[in-house]
């Protein structure tokens, strides 16, 4: 009967998903090279305004880390028609709410207001991009915004530097080794002359795309658009050639310390491809089945049936270029670091040697068409999925039909892809350890 039951579910589930509305959607360029993305939604009085730029931490040189997650906060601080520190003023006086974030491969910033404001939002953008004001008071302030953000976030943070040393080791040559709030030092060294010019080469039309989504007439809003965005220069074309990492043949093991834990963790880590390559979609089932919800596997053996871990855990973190594949635990007790990775190794060897089972299978194809049904319940979530899907996937309408490749997706290519990239050369092993102890 519970057989029966669970088949009926997974049956509903799936035509509630099939049938899912659709994302309608227009897209098309202005002669700056400005994408554009519309997606008209009248059910509530409710307006989107957004722009993504393909500039992030793996755009910034050597030496001056931190400079995208710099300018998510620079490029509040005014315009030439907005005054200095009345951006954040101007937004809730007319009923709306603002944000912005930065990733190693995107910056994004965007507005949501009551529907009647849309032209501002508009107006708002294209301030940002056409007639920013970069100066040296700006630039001292939003360092030392970005100093305590890095102290809250990182630094003070219990494993808040975790990715930041698996990046280290599991990337040499693509600038991905870095991070996205970049160093301090960085930061304080360049001149006012090199956050113009950071400016000046990524912020240009021809490297973002505006996204409107909601509440809004179309013919009105394309003269809009066309009004404030189109008499924006084009910018130079932006060439971006990185280095391609080497295979990892061998086991990395390294160790970090982090003086705001008391418990330490074991971190396995493996190179994978690019967000785009359908391996990436397949790895991220393979996360799902081993440790979302207390049922995965590796919480079921490691904290529940064993009792060795407090908590354990795998994720994909996909990027543009590459992507990187980490479990992690930390031990109950007395149980040790290896211990743990032992246990984890089991449950990987036993996704490499046998089928996951067919209700297991069933399990996650449920979840990612539940995941898929509420990905779009938002127009603030559509807007950014449309961004998204545009800037790195070079393909808007996956937030229609991205669930197709899970559905695809079969328990031989789960099997295939976890004996492809998680192998013990393959990865780098990161004890995460309370305090430095000196070693000599």
């Amino acid at each position: 009967m519970k057989k029966n039951l669970f088949s009926l579910a997974a049956l509903l589930l799936a035509g509630f998903a099939a049938n899912a509305q659709e994302v309608k959607f227009e897209e098309y360029d202005l002669s700056n090279g400005m994408h554009v993305i519309l997606h008209q939604d009248r059910t509530a009085p409710v307006i989107t305004t957004a722009v993504m730029y393909h500039v992030g931490a793996k755009d910034e040189q050597p030496d001056r880390t931190g400079m995208a997650h710099f300018f998510e906060h620079l490029l509040f601080e005014g315009t030439e028609n907005i005054e200095r520190g009345d951006w954040f003023k101007i937004v809730a006086a007319n009923g709306g709410s603002n944000n912005a974030n930065t990733t190693d491969d995107r910056t994004y910033y965007y507005e949501v207001f009551p529907s009647n404001n849309l032209e501002l939002g508009l107006w708002m953008e294209s301030e940002r991009l056409m007639h920013p004001i970069i100066n040296q008071i700006g630039v001292d302030t939003q360092n030392e915004v970005v100093k305590e953000e890095k102290r809250l976030r990182v630094d003070n943070a219990p494993y808040g530097k975790f990715i930041e040393n698996i990046k280290l080791h599991i990337f040499k040559k693509h600038p991905y080794k870095g991070t996205t709030i970049g160093k301090m030092e960085h930061l304080d060294a360049a001149s006012l002359e090199e956050f113009q010019e950071f400016n000046k080469k990524f912020y240009v039309p021809n490297n973002a795309v505006l996204v409107v989504a909601g509440d809004f007439d179309v013919p009105s809003t394309k003269k809009m658009i066309e009004d404030y965005f189109g008499p924006i220069p084009r910018g130079e074309d932006i060439v971006r050639n990185f280095p391609k990492e080497d295979p990892i043949t061998e086991t990395i093991k390294a160790k970090a310390y982090d003086s705001n834990i008391q418990i330490p963790a074991i971190m396995a880590a493996y190179r994978t491809p690019a967000m785009t390559e359908r391996d990436a979609y397949v790895l991220d089932m393979l996360s799902t089945y081993l440790s979302s919800g207390k049922t995965s596997k590796l919480y079921k053996k490691l904290v529940d049936d064993e009792k060795k871990a407090l908590q354990v855990g795998a994720f994909n973190q996909s990027q543009e270029d590459y992507g990187t594949y980490i479990l992690f635990g930390l031990p109950l007790g007395d149980n040790t670091l290896e211990s743990i990775l032992a246990g984890i190794d089991e449950e990987l060897v036993k996704v490499q040697s046998e089928l996951i089972s067919e209700r297991d299978y069933q399990k996650l194809q449920n979840k990612f068409e539940n995941d898929f049904v509420n990905s779009n319940s938002s127009i603030s979530g559509i807007a950014n999925s449309l961004a998204r899907y545009y800037m790195l996937y070079d393909d808007v309408n996956l937030i229609n039909n991205e669930i197709d490749i899970y559905r695809s997706i079969t328990r031989e290519e789960i099997q295939a892809v976890a004996k492809k990239y998680l192998n013990p050369n393959q990865r780098v092993v990161l004890e995460y350890l309370p305090e430095a102890k000196d070693e000599n």
